[in-house]
Formats: C-alpha cells, structure tokens, sequence
C-alpha cells in the first residue's frame, strides 16, 4: 500500500482575472514533498496565470494558496521569504547585468555572505557554463545559457518549492534534454518542483504526477505514467492518433 504523500504546496478552489476575462475558474493542484508535479496544456490554458498568481504576482480573486497548510500572503517578496521562488517564462533575466550580478540579484533577500558564495558555486556544478561565464551580460548568453541563469538565479533564494514556467520554451532538443536532465537533479536535492510546460511528453517522463488544464480548468489529472498511456491524452498533447 502507497504511503499517503505529504502535501507541501496546496492550489484550492483558484480563480483569477484579467480585467473582466475569467482567466482560471476553481482551479485545484496538490504537490507533495519533494515531488515533481507538472501542469500540461496548450498556449492560452492558464499555465502561466496559474503560476504568477501563485507566486504572488496577480491578485487571486477566489481561492488559496496553502504551503504547509498555512495560507501564503499576498506579496511576492514575502512568498520568497517562506521557500517559493519562480522561474517566469521567458527567462525575464537583468539582461544589462553580468551572469554574477543577476544571481546576486536571486539572493538579495539574504545576508549570510558566505552561504551565497556556497550556492552560487552549487549552481556552478549544475551549469558549469556560467562560471565561465560570470563577468558576461546576460543578454548575450544563448537560449539556453539563460535558463540556466534564471533557474540558478531563483535557487540562490534557497526555496523549497520551485516554480517552473515553460522553461524548454524556444530551446534546442539537445538542450532541453539536459535542462530536464537537471531538474531532476534539483529534485534529488530536496526541492519540490511545480512544472509547466508545452512540451507535454518531457515534462510527464520526468513527473511523478500530471495535470492537464484546458481554459482555466483542470480536465483531469492522474500518475504522469497513466496521462502518458491515456489514448485521448496523446492525440491531444503528445500528436499521436488515439
């Protein structure tokens, strides 16, 4: 018999906005400790709504966010203070700023200076890469250097649960093949994950659960082996015929 999982982040009853457009309506998603929870659908489904709002960003009208069975409050810089840091679509780096002054920008709600000497050089075992290439702008980085530095940027806030937005977005096979490869790294050191993603078929190989969101609900939700196997799940998210 499966042990129960222990819930860490918790998205009750959630709707959100925009203007007069009901963006996502009664929207619910359990993630366990130290899970990976991915969230499938097509452009326009609420991925990105569902993640800004839990990360604070936009006001949420209805609903809760519980981490800890504890509701979060409704500032960004507080939610990072409790252990939740977002990787936004897009990267949104300091393109201006070096590869070190944008991960000094991850940590800027932290004073123990030799603690953000330790994780910038565990982001380094991660991405080696930005070490050679610390002093460099971030804006001239490759599409998938800059995932690399916005993921390593939200890990110098040392979070407990990390948001993942579309982070395979516009990047090469090969190099999305090995930023899945490092979440699950990430994962393996204690982080919870919350994934969003197009790229439904990746982001459910490497989940212990999935969610398909389709127009701000959820349509259904199982084990990521069940939705990988589910016939109507592949015609619709994976372009295989049923």
């Amino acid at each position: 018999m499966t042990a129960p999982r222990e819930m860490y982040l918790e998205i009750r009853n959630l709707h959100v906005y925009y203007g007069n457009i009901h963006a996502l309506h009664g929207v619910n998603v359990d993630v366990g400790k130290g899970e990976i929870v991915c969230v499938v659908g097509v452009n326009g489904a609420g991925k990105s709504t569902l993640m800004w709002a839990i990360a604070g960003v936009l006001p949420i009208a209805q609903g809760a966010v519980l981490l800890n069975g504890a509701r979060l409050p409704a500032a960004p810089h507080e939610i990072v203070n409790l252990g939740i840091s977002l990787v936004p679509e897009r990267r949104r780096l300091f393109s201006a700023l070096s590869v070190r002054e944008n991960l000094i920008m991850g940590a800027m709600r932290r004073k123990d200076k030799e603690g953000i000497e330790s994780d910038m050089e565990r982001c380094f075992s991660l991405y080696p890469v930005l070490k050679e290439r610390l002093s460099q702008r971030a804006g001239t980085l490759s599409g998938g250097e800059q995932q690399m530095l916005a993921i390593s940027r939200a890990l110098m806030s040392r979070p407990m649960a990390l948001l993942l937005d579309e982070p395979s977005l516009g990047l090469a096979p090969l190099v999305v093949e090995s930023l899945f490869a490092t979440i699950l790294k990430i994962r393996d050191e204690g982080v919870t994950i919350l994934l969003v993603e197009q790229n439904a078929l990746q982001a459910l190989e490497i989940s212990d659960r999935g969610y398909v969101l389709q127009t701000g609900e959820i349509a259904t939700s199982a084990p990521s082996a069940e939705l990988i196997e589910n016939p109507l799940i592949r015609k619709a998210y994976l372009g295989e015929d049923a």
